[in-house]
């Protein structure tokens, strides 16, 4: 008699949750049908899953370029309850990019941003307009000026040459290298320094190195999130994909914190100032055109961090793979390095 009361309040449940989202459905396009009729060419698609259902797979980018072919180079996809346009051709591109690019500037809701940037207010995943012009001002100003880049160059050229000095060791001493991973430490070794104002191992961040921390947070905002699609659905977080975007955000803000506890402990005039130190000085003397608080300093810090994880040593570790595979080109430069830098002293930042 239990579980035949149980079934039967099961079933009221799921049949109402459904009357519920078809109503709810149905209103949604009855409220935008007048709007549908400026949309450009669109494949034929499902009542409430839109076109998702043609982009399933590993490639959908792939399936995206076959209904290009036949819908036009501007072509409008509805992905659940989510509307959006697929630019397919230069010509297009360079008008959404840069002709009308004030007006697809923005960002739209996505639940990795909640998480991972503090509500959106980071620099990368900020909606366009008077807080993002203002937060990019801030960090063009103050971060990433020349002169402020310029200020870590002895920095830089101090670290670029302890690898060099420990790469001719080790050849010398017949040790195999891994490059790979002396230019990705190399990296983020000059990340830290700038930002931070020191080196941090990989345990600082959490017991599974900062390498697979990062991984992790790329992987789960590719992920496609139905609380992206049908933002209802965030909540009942079907996917699990909010709590483990919860766990790796409360890893980066303790992590930061940390960081931030410890400039205000430890704060030396006489040392070049850091990222941290800049923003701590625009946030305590209020000279911001926003409202800035610790939340804000974070969210730019996590941006640069998980920017910059890879991305240089990615180009120089190509770099190197192109050059190993092309001995031509490999003497070439190194003829030109000869002829320019000359063989006794190391390539500077000027030589650039």
């Amino acid at each position: 008699m239990g579980f035949r009361v149980f079934c039967s309040n099961s079933m009221t449940l799921i049949w109402g949750t459904l009357v519920v989202f078809l109503f709810v459905y149905a209103l949604y396009v009855l409220l935008n049908i007048h709007k549908r009729k400026r949309f450009p060419p669109s494949p034929t698609g499902f009542p409430i899953l839109g076109h998702l259902l043609l982009l399933a797979g590993k490639n959908p980018h792939q399936h995206l370029q076959k209904l290009a072919k036949k819908h036009g180079p501007i072509m409008y996809v509805q992905l659940g309850l989510v509307p959006a346009i697929v630019v397919s051709s230069v010509d297009a591109a360079e008008k959404f990019l840069k002709t009308y690019d004030h007006m697809f500037a923005s960002r739209p809701h996505s639940e990795a941003s909640q998480y991972l940037s503090y509500g959106q207010k980071s620099l990368i995943f900020a909606k366009y307009g008077v807080y993002w012009r203002n937060m990019r001002k801030l960090c063009a100003v103050h971060l990433l000026s020349n002169h402020k880049i310029n200020s870590f160059q002895s920095m830089r050229k101090q670290e670029v040459q302890l690898l060099i000095e420990s790469i001719k060791k080790e050849a010398h001493d017949c040790v195999v290298v891994d490059l790979s991973a002396r230019i990705l430490s190399l990296n983020a070794n000059l990340t830290c320094l700038m930002m931070f104002g020191k080196k941090y191992m990989d345990e600082d961040l959490d017991k599974r190195g900062f390498k697979a921390i990062v991984q992790d947070v790329v992987d789960l905002a590719s992920t496609p999130n139905l609380g992206d699609f049908f933002p209802f659905l965030g909540v009942i977080d079907l996917q699990g994909l909010n709590r483990k975007l919860k766990d790796l955000s409360k890893v980066f803000d303790e992590f930061l914190e940390r960081i931030i506890d410890e400039h205000v402990e430890y704060h030396d005039r006489d040392q070049t100032k850091d990222f941290v130190d800049t923003m701590m000085d625009i946030m305590q003397s209020g000279e911001a055109e926003f409202q800035f608080d610790r939340r804000h300093i974070k969210a730019i810090l996590l941006d640069m961090l998980l920017a910059a994880k890879d991305t240089t040593a990615s180009t120089v570790e190509w770099i190197l793979t192109e050059l190993l595979r092309h001995p031509q080109v490999m003497k070439k430069l190194q003829n030109e390095l000869q002829e320019v830098v000359g063989l006794e002293r190391m390539v500077k930042e000027s030589d650039l």
